[in-house]
């Protein structure tokens, strides 16, 4: 995948299909260790232990539309490659959390590409699905709730083109101003 906005897009549709009404996105660029996480947690069905054991398995997936599943194995492998690992941990009927951490320097890692247009798009597309990111480099931060978003809108759906086009803008600004106006 060409950029990191990429694997965080595929590995959320895997909590959207699990159910999770609930999928938080973590990120933590730490500049002074040179350390990459990024943390996605659901509330979705979960898997047993087997199916957590083959997750990593490119040649398995639950999906019935095809017979590999690359989205967490290409994740893994990109950690892998950038000086990390990925930790995989899910209870069944609870949810899953992908923890994973890698060289945040590293020549073979992926740009974050355009967060902003994943996060809004998986808003617009998902629109009874709460959505918590969270994004710290260093010591500032920026976070979204989709949960905060609806007390203040009201009866407006989140869905709405003015209320999209405003957490675009949202995002890009906030993420703009914690990466000290470059990003």
């Amino acid at each position: 995948m060409q950029d990191l906005s990429l694997h965080i897009l595929d590995l959320i549709q895997n909590s959207i299909a699990a159910g999770a009404s609930l999928i938080k996105l973590t990120i933590y660029e730490d500049k002074e260790k040179n350390w990459l996480t990024i943390d996605i947690e659901d509330n979705g069905k979960g898997m047993d232990k087997i199916a957590m054991r083959r997750a990593a398995d490119p040649f398995y997936t639950t999906r019935s539309t095809r017979k590999v599943g690359l989205g967490l194995p290409l994740f893994v492998a990109m950690a892998q490659r950038c000086g990390g690992d990925v930790v995989l941990k899910s209870t069944k009927g609870k949810g899953t959390s992908i923890k994973s951490g890698f060289q945040l320097n590293h020549i073979d890692r992926p740009p974050f590409g355009k967060l902003e247009d994943t996060i809004t798009t998986l808003i617009l597309c998902n629109p009874d699905i709460d959505f918590v990111y969270i994004h710290k480099v260093n010591d500032d931060e920026f976070k979204l709730d989709t949960r905060d978003i609806r007390q203040i809108i009201g009866d407006i759906p989140i869905e709405h083109p003015e209320i999209i086009n405003w957490i675009q803008s949202y995002m890009k600004d906030g993420l703009n101003e914690i990466n000290g106006g470059v990003q």
